[in-house]
């Protein structure tokens, strides 16, 4: 038993183990402050490039004053700016690239937090949208209303509907007791995407193959080739639903991440969690998916990038997993229009970077054995 003189002498030394814990605490806040800072403002510097990118190349210091002078026309303000840029300029920026720079940073920011939820939610760092079905189901969805015929409205609410049947699904083969859950998670996943490709791929089939299906064809590869106002709000509203829920609820996150058991313990309820994080993922896939078709690994590959530098801590891995999703897809969709004359399809390109990216950061988490922490 310790004497009084060891316990007078070991408080010291806990104040002081204290004090350097809150002031590690503290170094870390102001890092991910710092971070989540420093990446939106390359969002903003790589949309302002983005939107004077192009075949008619605009001068990043002409691209503000084009922006400034819309705004406070839309405001009904006088910007005070003289036009000094010919109405080809201001077409290329209003009416083409702004609302395709808007389009996709909505975009990849709504698949990064996609598979960043997901992963916390099925405890594996494997899981995304794609990998679980909900893109394919989502896909099918959206397929079957271009067929018919139905607008941008219907497009959405179908791939909601069939993302989130998936989601569902994969969850219930989730529950399966097996030795290996993770497998099970992951097969699962497989299989549910086999189904409603196979789905797709009948739809496609019976399409008209003059007037649907080279509609379908393009769609499923991914673009944002068109791109428009209309579009933004379409995305823009069921993306910002999602992502508000998801950062709401950002610190349950991370208690579900610990397990059920522990969750109750703290006071969350996981199955009422994750069927609202479920239908949040599912509406951020659909809107996705609506407006610019299946861009695949943008959910796997950047919350593997950002755990990476911010760690596991989802109250600043989602909010950075949205800002660096938003700047990845937007530098895809330039490279995809200005390195060559034919414009390319941005899943194209997303599938071939992020596939030995995801190899390269699997391989380092192995070797550092913590590949399915």
């Amino acid at each position: 038993m310790p004497s009084p003189s060891d316990v007078i002498e070991a408080a010291p030394l806990a104040a002081v183990a204290s004090a350097r814990s809150a002031d590690t605490v503290r170094r870390r806040a102001r890092r991910d402050r710092i971070t989540v800072v420093a990446l939106a403002a390359v969002v903003v510097l790589l949309a302002l490039v983005a939107v004077g990118a192009g075949q008619l190349a605009v001068p990043i210091g002409r691209v503000v004053e084009i922006l400034t002078h819309d705004a406070a026309a839309l405001l009904g303000l006088d910007s005070g700016i003289p036009a000094s840029w010919t109405r080809g300029e201001q077409a290329a920026v209003s009416l083409i690239r702004a609302p395709r720079a808007l389009l996709a940073i909505l975009v990849g920011a709504a698949l990064a937090v996609s598979g960043a939820v997901l992963q916390a939610l099925f405890r594996n760092p494997l899981v995304s949208p794609d990998v679980i079905g909900v893109s394919s189901a989502a896909s099918f969805g959206g397929v079957l209303a271009i067929a018919v015929g139905a607008g941008g409205v219907a497009l959405m609410s179908g791939a909601f509907v069939t993302g989130l049947l998936a989601a569902l699904l994969v969850m219930l083969l989730g529950r399966l007791r097996t030795s290996s859950p993770v497998l099970t998670i992951v097969l699962g996943g497989i299989v549910v995407s086999a189904f409603f490709n196979a789905l797709v791929s009948l739809v496609t089939y019976v399409a008209d193959p003059y007037t649907t299906l080279p509609s379908i064809t393009f769609w499923l590869m991914g673009s944002f080739v068109a791109a428009t106002w209309d579009k933004v709000l379409l995305a823009a509203v069921p993306i910002a639903i999602g992502l508000i829920v998801v950062l709401a609820l950002r610190w349950r996150i991370n208690v579900l991440a610990l397990g059920d058991d522990e969750a109750l313990a703290l006071g969350v309820r996981p199955a009422r969690l994750r069927g609202i994080l479920i239908i949040a993922v599912s509406l951020l896939t659909a809107a996705t998916v609506a407006v610019c078709g299946v861009i695949g690994w943008v959910g796997l590959v950047i919350p593997h990038l950002v755990r990476l530098v911010i760690g596991p801590d989802h109250r600043v891995l989602l909010p950075a997993s949205a800002l660096l999703g938003g700047a990845y897809v937007l530098a895809v969709d330039t490279l995809a229009r200005t390195v060559t004359t034919a414009e390319l399809p941005v899943g194209i390109l997303t599938a071939i970077i992020g596939a030995p990216v995801f190899v390269i950061v699997l391989v380092r988490r192995t070797r550092e054995g913590r590949a399915l922490a």
